[in-house]
């Protein structure tokens, strides 16, 4: 039996649509000052914990994100279930992003992108699938640190912190 994918196709869609407002519509650095995560977050800009999931800093940023979260979105969501996959996928890039806020202590960043929640789903999916565990911490380490290496800034903390939420997440069965 096959199962329609709801949320994945959604999630998709509304990053391309923000992403579409953010560089066609708005000034792309106020619109990222203003939905992105950063320092703002602490002068009551908390809606920033949820909007800085969709929106992304370049199109390949987005291009990349939408990618894997297709592919690994398209599994998951077949796994879970639409609902259960919509709270993982929100729920986990929330607490992401909170546990994310830390960072600002260290560094002022504007955190932007849904590689954080799409790390949940790494890290789900490495707790579910013993076969693949290893290649996925393999994957999560090379997207949060082969950039560096080259010069291009990432949030790895971000991707390491997600893949951690997502991994507790199925090791704790909160989505049973």
């Amino acid at each position: 039996m096959r199962v329609n994918l709801i949320v994945t196709p959604v999630l998709i869609a509304l990053n391309c649509a923000i992403y579409a407002l953010e560089y066609l519509i708005y000034n792309p650095y106020e619109f990222g000052l203003y939905f992105g995560l950063n320092e703002l977050f602490f002068a009551g800009a908390y809606w920033q914990i949820l909007s800085s999931m969709f929106i992304h800093g370049s199109f390949m940023h987005i291009l990349m994100n939408m990618a894997v979260l297709f592919q690994f979105g398209s599994i998951l969501e077949r796994y879970l279930g639409w609902i259960k996959f919509g709270i993982l996928y929100i729920i986990g890039g929330v607490i992401t992003g909170l546990l994310s806020l830390g960072y600002l202590a260290f560094e002022s960043v504007n955190l932007v992108g849904a590689s954080g929640a799409i790390s949940v789903l790494l890290g789900f999916l490495a707790y579910i699938d013993r076969f693949n565990r290893k290649g996925l911490i393999i994957v999560i380490l090379l997207v949060s640190f082969a950039p560096l290496l080259i010069g291009i800034s990432v949030a790895w903390y971000a991707h390491l912190i997600g893949f951690g939420v997502g991994y507790l997440a199925g090791f704790f069965k909160v989505l049973k």
